[in-house]
């Protein structure tokens, strides 16, 4: 569209949320920002000059009041960045409310903002959906069933939603980055042992280390350019290329990089 956006961001207390939040007021976007921690939510929502929300955006209560303040304070959503979520259960021993919690926050927080936005889109003039998944949704994360198994979920929701909708109005763009340098990494290799320590040490040593604002910019450059996978790392479309090609070959690839990463 052209114009200005009317953007709201999940997550976006730091890390990729907040880079997304800032590349888009850089650009001239209007964002209302979210997040759980309201502290650092305000924070960043008074050092770029837009209006917050803090809240639990993975609930259907959460998401109608974030759609109900972007209203107010913009007059709509034209793009929506389901950024939010959570790194959290190692190994088979990852307990119930670690498997319902990443389902919530990694998976069906997107489903439900989509279920709010979707049918106003198709109405209306369209708009962006845009999900921040991972590299493990392509391909796996060593160490946590949870998280590969919740971001392998987001990026399906996001391929259906785009071969549903994608030709009705409705763009949908998802990022699946390897290593962001954020405090996922920073305090898991320092604080974790056993598979936490394991799935840190992946994200920390998969590939290059991006920072944040870079990460941002090839998703904000993707749905540009319409899109629909972006790709920060490029060796992840090789490495998904190749494990569709011969996936017992991939597999044995990534059970000898679980052994250098143990070792």
């Amino acid at each position: 569209m052209s114009g200005a956006r009317r953007a709201v961001v999940t997550g976006a207390a730091g890390g990729i949320g907040l880079a997304v939040a800032r590349a888009l007021v850089a650009r001239g976007d209007r964002v209302v920002l979210a997040d759980r921690d309201e502290e650092r939510l305000a924070e960043a929502a008074a050092d770029l000059s837009q209006p917050y929300l803090a809240g639990d955006v993975a609930t259907d209560d959460g998401i109608e009041a974030l759609i109900a303040r972007a209203d107010l304070e913009l007059g709509g959503v034209d793009l929506y960045v389901a950024n939010a979520g959570i790194f959290r259960g190692f190994g088979l021993e990852s307990s119930e409310d670690d498997w319902a919690a990443s389902l919530q926050v990694n998976t069906m927080a997107h489903v439900r903002a989509a279920r709010a936005l979707v049918p106003r889109w198709l109405d209306g003039d369209g708009g962006v959906f845009a999900v921040t998944a991972s590299a493990a949704g392509l391909l796996t994360q060593l160490g946590s069933p949870t998280y590969s198994v919740s971001k392998h979920a987001a990026v399906g929701f996001a391929e259906w939603l785009a071969a549903t909708y994608g030709d009705r109005g409705v763009q949908v763009c998802c990022l699946c980055p390897m290593g962001v340098r954020t405090p996922l990494i920073e305090d898991g290799q320092i604080h974790e042992d056993g598979d936490a320590r394991l799935g840190h040490k992946a994200v920390a040593t998969a590939g290059e280390v991006m920072e944040a604002d870079d990460v941002a910019q090839v998703l904000l450059d993707a749905i540009d350019a319409k899109r629909f996978l972006a790709l920060p790392h490029a060796d992840v479309a090789t490495m998904y290329a190749q494990k569709a090609s011969d996936p017992d070959r991939w597999l044995s690839g990534m059970q000898r990089y679980r052994v250098s990463l143990e070792s």
